[in-house]
């Protein structure tokens, strides 16, 4: 009786959470619209479920890691894998729908990392359902249900697993173990990416309150191909309280060689572990994490919008793996879940600065594929490694053929080693640098040596290329691309003398040569040819910062005034966000709020505020957006910056709205820094 008392308590947790929480930690859903719904994604850094407006659905579940070319551009794509933790319910013999609730709320909480979707159905029950991604295990997740009946009712609740069309192959499983001491129902589906190269696996359990022996008898029923489910019935009487929960874990060729017995496995451990533990370890590793946070004082929805952000990256990444971010995260198949620069020089910041340890994933990620990016300079006739700018599974290049991003964006190389430096220099781990670091900044060097032009001294031309305003095509002298390659040659010479290394002279001899381009009034000129039409993003401004190439102070504004007058409404948010972070460093920290608010707010759709790609658009979540905007928070309103003696603060101010931010858990040393 004890152990059932324990269990019950647990499953309640949630609500009391919710009114525990500061609303800083809760996001809300506001005005629900299924025709204008874009949800929000509880994930751990391997799974992402999707919300859905439709009562205790998820929209799409995403497996990082796993790839194959199906629907778009002839190129491979992120997998939505089998829909697993679906349920749908009747109540007194009717399938309860969007129709048929009332008072449907959906709730974030983001310091427990749970979503937690509340309705009633007329007027005779009272549903509370709460979705997480289980941090702990990253292939697993978590289902609690809680009814309270208004009236004597029957409820029949169905755990359903759905097969997306792309999928082959499929076949569904049911059985049970049989223990003295528990039952464990298992619902398994199996089957094939598009192309078969992947098999893909899920499996879910349902956890009883009940003692074995007088859990409710369960029913399987195989409808179709793509879907099957397991239900039960229950009769609840006016006033009383059910509740029950579901485990569910997806796997793939990927990450195991038997994804099929694997995902049973990790069900199996999550049933016999319990909700009570379960939630105990979720949260125990969300409060690590939230261990690193940022504090505003004076704007309550600021505060909120930031730890939103926060959120995200947390929940798009994780530390001890070789994966890394794609612009939308684990949001869905946007860019196909492609990795390109919007990691190394947006996203990565802010987690290198917060959480280290999950940076050096989205590091090994690049190093692990780091042979595929010497064959890619060797098809184009370079040395050294040429990262690919839409890369997934195999590191090779994955941009559609029709972007011609593909070839000619190659600053993402030097946004690769410009990341790795980064690490060494905040971490100061030199195993490290000698093991991974120096050997990818090496490769990345020797790949500028050849890939520059060498007209004359003082003329090593980078020709043909995209920079980071992909408006420009097929341009010479890029101000961004060779600011970049003039930065990581530095960073490879100073490597090569950190581990007693001699380095290679010509490193420096081309960083010397390579031209940064200017109008004839002394403003930085983006290209040969750029003759000053609207600009798609931040370029040269990228030069002061992050590179902080240019320093000049009378530069700086010179060439901010330039160009932020040419940037797009119809742009990235990156954008804004950079020439935010200037303009705090620049001591305007009105100026910059300004822009700093136009980075993001614009881009907010409903009903949770998740962010898109531009104002307007229609494409969340944004993650690279969310990097932009927080690099705004820590690297301009609060005055870090990254240098050779580890993280620093310079002098900053904060607009005059706020009263104070601090900047919690930063580096290796875990430490805070203030602004008032």
């Amino acid at each position: 009786m004890t152990r059932q008392i324990i269990v019950i308590i647990l499953f309640v947790l949630p609500d009391i959470g919710f009114a525990q929480q500061s609303d800083s930690w809760t996001i809300e859903a506001k005005g629900i619209d299924p025709k204008n719904y874009f949800g929000v994604t509880v994930a751990n850094g391997m799974i992402g479920l999707v919300s859905s407006p439709e009562p205790m659905k998820v929209k799409d579940v995403v497996l990082n890691g796993s790839y194959d070319y199906y629907q778009r551009g002839r190129v491979s794509n992120i997998l939505k894998t089998f829909n697993h933790v679906n349920m749908e319910m009747d109540v007194d013999g009717r399938r309860v729908t969007t129709s048929g609730t009332s008072g449907y709320q959906q709730k974030l909480d983001m310091k427990r990392a749970a979503l937690i979707t509340s309705f009633d159905v007329q007027d005779k029950l009272s549903v509370h359902h709460t979705m997480m991604a289980l941090r702990h295990l990253p292939y697993t997740s978590l289902i609690i249900v809680e009814l309270k009946a208004k009236k004597d009712v029957l409820v029949t609740p169905m755990s359903v697993i759905e097969a997306p069309d792309h999928l082959t192959d499929v076949h569904n499983l049911y059985s049970e173990i049989d223990r003295p001491h528990v039952k464990i129902p298992l619902m398994t589906s199996v089957g094939k990416s598009p192309s078969g190269k992947l098999t893909i696996a899920v499996s879910n359990s349902l956890i009883f309150n009940e003692p074995h022996g007088q859990e409710p008898s369960l029913i399987h029923e195989d409808w179709d191909y793509n879907r099957h489910l397991v239900k039960f019935s229950k009769k609840l009487k006016a006033g009383e309280s059910y509740s029950f929960a579901i485990v569910a874990s997806a796997t793939s060729s990927a990450q195991y060689n038997d994804p099929f017995n694997e995902a049973e496995r990790l069900t199996i451990f999550a049933k016999l572990e319990g909700v009570a533990r379960l939630v105990q370890h979720h949260e125990a590793e969300w409060k690590e994490l939230w261990k690193s946070d940022i504090v505003i004082e004076g704007d309550e929805q600021l505060q909120k919008d930031i730890r939103f952000a926060l959120y995200h990256l947390y929940s798009f990444a994780r530390a001890g793996t070789a994966y890394s971010l794609s612009p939308m995260g684990l949001s869905g198949l946007g860019y196909n879940g492609h990795v390109f620069w919007d990691t190394e020089l947006w996203m990565y910041p802010p987690l290198l600065a917060m959480h280290p340890e999950i940076a050096k994933s989205l590091l090994e990620y690049r190093f692990v594929r780091l042979d595929a990016a010497r064959k890619n300079a060797f098809s184009h006739g370079y040395k050294g490694a040429m990262f690919p700018w839409e890369s997934s599974a195999e590191g090779t290049e994955d941009t559609p053929v029709w972007a011609l991003t593909g070839p000619f964006q190659q600053h993402i190389t030097g946004c690769v080693g410009w990341a790795f430096w980064k690490y060494y220099q905040v971490t100061k781990d030199k195993t490290w640098l000698k093991e991974r670091g120096y050997p990818v900044l090496k490769e990345v060097a020797d790949f500028w040596s050849s890939r520059v032009e060498r007209k004359s001294t003082g003329h090593y031309e980078i020709n043909n290329v995209i920079g980071a305003n992909e408006w420009q095509e097929n341009i010479d002298n890029n101000a961004f691309t060779n600011g970049m390659a003039i930065t990581v040659l530095r960073y490879a010479t100073q490597a090569a003398k950190e581990l007693g290394i001699v380095p290679d002279p010509d490193w420096e001899l081309v960083a010397q040569n390579i031209p940064i381009l200017k109008f004839a009034d002394g403003t930085t000129r983006e290209n040969a040819t750029y003759d000053g039409v609207e600009i798609k993003q931040a370029d040269v401004n990228l030069l002061a910062y992050p590179l902080e190439l240019i320093t000049d102070v009378a530069q700086i504004q010179k060439d901010l005034k330039y160009y932020e007058a040419r940037m797009s409404p119809t742009g990235p948010a990156m954008g804004n966000s950079a020439l935010s972070t200037l303009y705090s460093r620049l001591g305007d920290p009105e100026k910059a709020l300004g822009l700093f608010i136009k980075s993001y707010q614009p881009n907010q759709v409903p009903p949770f505020g998740v962010l898109a790609e531009t104002a307007g658009g229609t494409n969340p979540y944004f993650a690279t957006g969310a990097g932009g905007f927080l690099q705004a928070v820590i690297f301009g309103f609060g005055g870090l910056s990254f240098s050779d003696n580890g993280v620093q603060q310079r002098k900053s101010q904060l607009p005059k709205s706020w009263k104070s931010l601090e900047i919690k858990g930063v580096g290796v040393n875990h430490a805070n820094y203030k602004v008032r």
